[in-house]
């Protein structure tokens, strides 16, 4: 079967790279780095070694979130003049948490072609090391540091059916691990990998999020954190019981929800009345401190 010739003229090449192992650089990628006039990465210096290591003679330019939009009309003007452009992260798939999502989004607008040049990825690469169900999963990232938006994406997580994907750096694996607790119970499946790909490997699980807390107060978390946990048992909104809900409203206001956004949030995730919800926290025999 006869195959186009890369890189072609205007074409923006997302390329995945290694999370760790070179070795994982794919001979497709490897050609189109060596070849394309223009490479396009987060951070010049960290891949740079990689680059000329290849022998990659492309032109560098930073593209990160806080270049965006003035990168972005640079790299259209490039596209433009019949360059074609390679698109690396750091580590992975470009365009997975990182700004190669609205630079993709802005090149299809403009009407260039844009191709994938498959390679590693963390969160598919921790998904199917797991054991946990991979058929039907959803991947979220890093989470929000604000209390707020973090309290919607972690209430939304523990009712999720599905296997979900999370990134978290080490110095805040613990606290996601007591949020986990509190909103999906300590028994809930989970699987935590770090240092995929590299010599330092290592897998955590499946084990339950008790358990896994328990490791990780006793062993300081060191490395990047990709976190499978399994998804919540299938429920109908009648088997949610007050006691039951009355916990997840505790638990959102531990984090620092009023009373008045924790009952909207769970609202959202149960189906339950926002008004009976609040409610729950005002009946005498059920108040807390509010």
């Amino acid at each position: 079967m006869s195959q186009r010739i890369e890189p072609s003229p205007g074409v923006l090449y997302l390329v995945g790279t290694p999370i760790g192992n070179l070795r994982d650089l794919s001979p497709r990628a490897k050609a189109v780095l060596e070849k394309v006039p223009v490479i396009a990465c987060e951070d010049t210096r960290h891949s740079g070694k990689m680059l000329k290591a290849l022998g990659a003679e492309g032109h560098l330019i930073s593209f990160h979130q806080h270049n965006i939009h003035q990168r972005t009309s640079h790299l259209l003007k490039l596209l433009m003049d019949g360059k074609s452009i390679a698109l690396i992260s750091d580590a992975g798939l470009p365009g997975i948490s990182d700004p190669g999502e609205d630079l993709v989004k802005a090149v299809r607008l403009e009407g260039h072609e844009v191709i994938c040049i498959p390679g590693p990825c963390a969160a598919t690469t921790a998904l199917v090391s797991s054991g946990l169900p991979c058929n039907r999963y959803c991947f979220e990232g890093f989470l929000s540091t604000k209390n707020k938006q973090r309290n919607k994406q972690l209430l939304k997580i523990s009712k999720e059916e599905r296997t979900t994907v999370i990134f978290e750096a080490p110095h805040r694996l613990t606290k996601l691990l007591e949020e986990l607790l509190e909103l999906c119970g300590e028994d809930r499946p989970i699987h935590i990998a770090k240092e995929l790909t590299k010599l330092h490997e290592q897998h955590i699980g499946p084990t339950s999020i008790g358990t896994a807390l328990k490791y990780f107060e006793a062993n300081q978390p060191k490395g990047e954190f990709t976190i499978v946990l399994g998804g919540a048992p299938e429920r109908n909104i009648n088997e949610y019981h007050d006691d039951y809900l009355l916990d997840k409203l505790k638990a959102l206001i531990t984090n620092g929800s009023s009373a008045s956004e924790a009952a909207k949030s769970l609202s959202k995730a149960t189906g339950k009345s926002r008004r009976e919800l609040y409610s729950l926290l005002h009946q005498p025999e059920k108040n807390i401190s509010i």
